[in-house]
């Protein structure tokens, strides 16, 4: 184990050091709570054990401080004036043990194995849950197409490295499922996985959800609250639709991708983090860097790897697989077959909405099914449809896509008259995103 010992007395701070290297740990031995805090923020630690009686910042302090620039860390403290209240605030605050000056040799090394036992129980927890998550049916990444085995053998060669990632490709493709299978490949399994839509915060709240505040940093900000970095700490942050953010989130974000260290909203104490940065977009941020919409730094930080999700039209081999894959998860308990005429049907037409559209599709199919057949018949009357010419952005160039995204929250709202909730719903967003876009292009009430 990393072990970070303080203790002010210089003789016992000699002796543990000496018995804990002899028990083949790592140890870092400092003199006091304040340089304690320093090896925290520089670095990475197994375990901390501190005195409680220490100069300037006591143990008490120092684990507090400590489980908020590592909360996954595990604390012991130790004291020569133990009492029933210290032993208890200590615990509350999140002290793993309690040990009482002096001890005997095989109380601390029973208590550090204990530690050490608990945070591989804790690891091998999270690793179990990341592997069902991506075992789920409704998470698996099937394909037997060249484009899919050529996007897989990518994964498989960088997954394993800590490589940042820019996904890209069309929206509906399944940018968030590429970026699980590439975090359940890795050795980040035993940390989280973290999926942050960047288009879908209101930009003054950005800056918060991703690093984090402390309590009185802005109106509303009642109590301390952890960013998405710092809860990924350990695994994988997926920044989704990030050629939304703003330039100066965008500045912020390439310092952490440089430093890894964030600096939560109204707080002066940096914190370090070990996380593994995958972006996705849907847009072509080369596009958007020559336009001066998106850092060129922050860009070439992001696109170490890049890999590009192949839109289901590339992919019309796996259409049956996905077909099958669907049918199967939406109705499991009863066998459906497929007509070789609407497989058919489905290799021929372009899915613009991509997986998304084929499974939204095949859900719809199942429910209003006539028979233990889905055949051409099934396909609902607005199947394969002409887009309204008033929408049609495809090779006209008649509208961007930031006009065409208005003309969709304007035209939502007029048919439902400019009731948000219902207008949410229809475009299938959460409300609040619909707030969001709506701010972003000046939509007021009407």
């Amino acid at each position: 184990m990393r072990i970070l010992l303080a203790d002010d007395d210089a003789s016992l701070r000699r002796v543990l050091q000496f018995k804990l290297e002899k028990e083949r740990h790592d140890v870092t031995a400092v003199e006091d709570g304040e340089a304690a805090l320093n090896q925290l923020r520089s670095d990475r630690w197994d375990l901390l054990l501190s005195d409680i009686r220490m100069p300037v910042v006591d143990g008490v302090e120092l684990l507090e401080m400590a489980k908020q620039l590592q909360p996954g860390l595990k604390v012991i403290l130790m004291t020569a004036h133990a009492t029933v209240t210290q032993a208890v605030q200590a615990v509350k605050l999140g002290a793993f043990d309690y040990i009482t000056k002096p001890f005997e040799d095989d109380e601390l090394t029973t208590a550090i194995k204990r530690a050490a036992t608990f945070r591989d129980l804790e690891k091998e927890n999270k690793e179990l849950r990341g592997r069902l998550e991506v075992s789920e049916p409704s998470r698996k990444m099937i394909g037997v197409s060249k484009p899919f085995k050529t996007m897989m053998a990518v994964i498989d060669q960088i997954a394993a490295t800590d490589a940042t990632v820019l996904l890209s490709g069309p929206s509906g493709t399944g940018k968030e499922l590429v970026a699980r299978t590439i975090h359940a490949k890795s050795g980040r399994t035993g940390g989280d996985f973290v999926a942050v839509n960047c288009g879908a915060i209101p930009s003054e709240l950005t800056e918060s959800e991703l690093f984090g505040h402390v309590e009185g940093a802005f109106t509303g900000a009642i109590r301390d609250k952890k960013g998405k970095f710092e809860l990924a700490d350990g695994g994988t942050i997926l920044l989704d639709e990030i050629s939304e953010l703003a330039s100066d989130h965008q500045v912020k974000l390439l310092r952490v991708l440089q430093e890894r260290i964030i600096e939560p909203v109204g707080s002066e104490i940096t914190r370090r983090i070990d996380v593994r940065v995958i972006g996705a977009t849907n847009v072509d941020l080369q596009r958007q860097v020559r336009q001066r919409k998106f850092r060129e730094d922050l860009f070439y930080r992001l696109n170490v790897i890049p890999i590009v999700v192949p839109s289901l039209a590339e992919r019309r081999d796996d259409i049956q697989l996905f077909t099958r894959e669907f049918i199967n998860r939406f109705e499991p308990k009863t066998k459906i077959t497929v007509s070789p005429e609407l497989i058919e049907r489905f290799s021929t037409y372009s899915w613009p909405g991509n997986v998304r559209e084929l499974e939204n599709l095949i859900e719809r199919m199942v429910i209003m099914r006539k028979s233990g057949t889905l055949t051409v018949k099934d396909l609902p009357a607005d199947f394969d449809q002409p887009v309204p010419d008033d929408l049609d952005v495809g090779m006209s160039g008649h509208l961007t896509f930031q006009e065409a995204e208005e003309k969709l929250v304007r035209d939502a709202l007029d048919r439902c008259a400019w009731n948000k909730s219902k207008a949410a719903k229809y475009l299938n967003i959460p409300r609040h995103v619909l707030l969001y876009r709506m701010k972003k292009y000046r939509i007021s009430d009407k």
